[in-house]
């Protein structure tokens, strides 16, 4: 790596870190704010899970994006092809579906349940629109309690409709905030496709000094101090403002200066 491109790379690490921050705070409470619906509105139809699929690529693909119940955290990121299960049907007709038998679907996919080791009997599902275009499909699978279940029924199925409506708005702005994060990685590389390279490089070194080792046992020192109560969070927040004013003041200082 040249001389050069080293004294470049803070600047472009600087900026990636930016961008990513950004979209965190962008997509976080948007995020949470779906699985918080998704809770609300699998209560009030009495559904075990729910979750929101989202189109993923141009080629009619889903992923989990949020769910809740058993089966969440297998869930997410989970692919389900284009066209395959009822998920798929919903994306591409734009018409709900209710199915109080997944035995007796034929487009039932089952794959998910495969993956996740949930048992799947019965979907209501709805597709996500905004201005006329489908984005994704909102699903409540199964009902609380034991079997035999009852089937979900046409005010149900107009509550998930409601409810759908609420979560496309917050998935279309989630949509949006995450082209922060798509564009990352173009930030960081630039004209040069070897950027990627030589910031790994720059990190490792960083990683293997003696300032970033001591740095680190500070953290973890004033993080200890800190979790022992009010008094203590205190003198370190004060500690690290004093630091910081330091560290403004005198221009050999910069660690603080990224």
């Amino acid at each position: 790596m040249t001389e050069a491109n080293r004294d470049e790379l803070p600047e472009k690490l600087q900026r990636l870190i930016e961008t990513v921050d950004i979209a965190n705070v962008l997509t976080e409470p948007l995020t949470q704010s779906i699985a918080n619906l998704l809770q609300v509105s699998a209560a009030d139809i009495n559904s075990d899970e729910a979750s929101v699929l989202i189109r993923d690529g141009d080629e009619g693909d889903l992923r989990f994006l949020s769910a809740t119940g058993e089966a969440a955290v297998k869930l997410l990121n989970l692919k389900v092809p284009a066209g395959k299960g009822i998920a798929g049907f919903v994306l591409s007709s734009g018409q709900p579906m209710a199915v109080s038998d997944v035995g007796e679907e034929e487009s039932f996919y089952s794959e998910v349940d495969k993956t996740t080791g949930y048992s799947t009997q019965m979907i209501l599902a709805t597709p996500l629109s905004y201005k006329g275009e489908v984005i994704g499909v909102l699903e409540y699978i199964n009902r609380r309690g034991e079997p035999p279940f009852e089937p979900f029924t046409p005010a149900e199925m107009d509550k998930a409709a409601l409810f759908a409506e609420a979560i496309a708005s917050l998935v279309n702005a989630y949509e949006s905030a995450k082209l922060f994060r798509d564009l990352g990685d173009k930030v960081l590389a630039g004209e040069n496709k070897d950027d990627i390279t030589d910031v790994r490089d720059w990190l490792k070194g960083l990683r293997d000094s003696a300032e970033h080792r001591e740095m680190l046992d500070l953290a973890v020192l004033m993080r200890e101090i800190a979790s022992r109560g009010e008094a203590e969070r205190t003198i370190c927040r004060e500690l690290l403002e004093s630091i910081l004013r330091f560290s403004q003041s005198k221009s050999e200082t910069t660690f603080l200066n990224f």
